[in-house]
């Protein structure tokens, strides 16, 4: 179902003075699909019909009440004004649909009105507004690095600080607002690779005016594998990180990912701390 607001630009700054001004029951809803999914035990679920029980079955074996592990937000983080679901644009790649479900990591009760951000990589490593600083990774090129990469080929040096973006793409960028079940869904493709991490995706969530956990979501290696052996992912060859050797990867970050008919489903809980208390 298409959203009346999807690909609006509106800042995420507006969303947090008021969600009811880009209409929150038009903008989300919990995994929403036509696709068939079928999970470990060989059941199909329609998405589009997806029940509470139904979505209690898909996030089983995610469901923590832990507080999720932070990191930092990395060098390509900026707020891209894209409110919108589907993030993928031009974007060639295995289709994933990403099912976040945010809760409180005290109370374990949903977190209903957060923003939530994802961004990463295409295919080939790039970053939307960050392409010439993500021009690196995959086969060493011949001669010098374009400029503004790295001569490894890595992410510039970052941490907290916001990118000031270096041209005008959007691409696989997007932020969601959770309904009261505390869920998002995106619809994205399966993140590409660069040098010195392992394939991931960046996760930021905000509660009020604040920014409450930024996290990275990674995959299982057997299905990295499967996917990367697959165009357009097979036309670059070198990766050096997996999440064995990754230097951010923690066990609790890998998503639930089941095979759907078109591509593929991760659901995961997203435990944040609103209170700021460390529990």
């Amino acid at each position: 179902m298409e959203h009346d607001h999807e690909g609006q630009r509106v800042s995420r700054r507006r969303l947090l003075a008021g969600v009811s001004s880009v209409g929150l029951g038009a903008l989300v809803t919990a995994c929403a699909g036509k696709s068939p999914v079928t999970t470990s035990t060989g059941e199909t679920v329609a998405l589009q019909a997806v029940t509470d029980a139904d979505l209690t079955a898909l996030f089983t074996g995610a469901r923590t009440c832990t507080l999720t592990a932070t990191t930092t937000q990395g060098p390509y983080y900026f707020d891209a004004d894209k409110i919108r679901s589907d993030v993928r644009e031009d974007k060639q790649g295995a289709k994933l649909r990403l099912a976040l479900q945010v809760q409180d990591s005290e109370t374990c009760k949903p977190i209903p009105h957060a923003v939530v951000e994802i961004w990463h990589c295409d295919a080939g490593g790039l970053y939307s507004g960050a392409e010439a600083a993500s021009g690196g990774g995959g086969t060493p090129p011949t001669g010098p690095p374009p400029t503004g990469t790295p001569p490894t080929g890595g992410p510039p040096p970052g941490g907290d600080q916001d990118l000031e973006p270096t041209d005008d793409k959007r691409y696989l960028r997007g932020a969601q607002v959770t309904n009261q079940r505390g869920t998002v869904e995106f619809t994205t493709i399966w993140p590409g690779w660069y040098r010195g991490r392992t394939v991931h995706v960046h996760v930021m969530v905000h509660v009020g005016n604040e920014k409450t956990l930024t996290t990275q979501l990674m995959f299982d290696e057997a299905l990295n594998t499967e996917v990367l052996a697959t165009q357009p992912y097979a036309q670059r060859t070198g990766r050096d990180t997996f999440n064995d050797n990754d230097s951010i990867y923690q066990p609790s970050m890998l998503l639930k990912v089941t095979k759907a008919r078109d591509g593929y489903v991760g659901c995961i809980v997203l435990n944040a701390d609103p209170d700021h208390d460390g529990v």
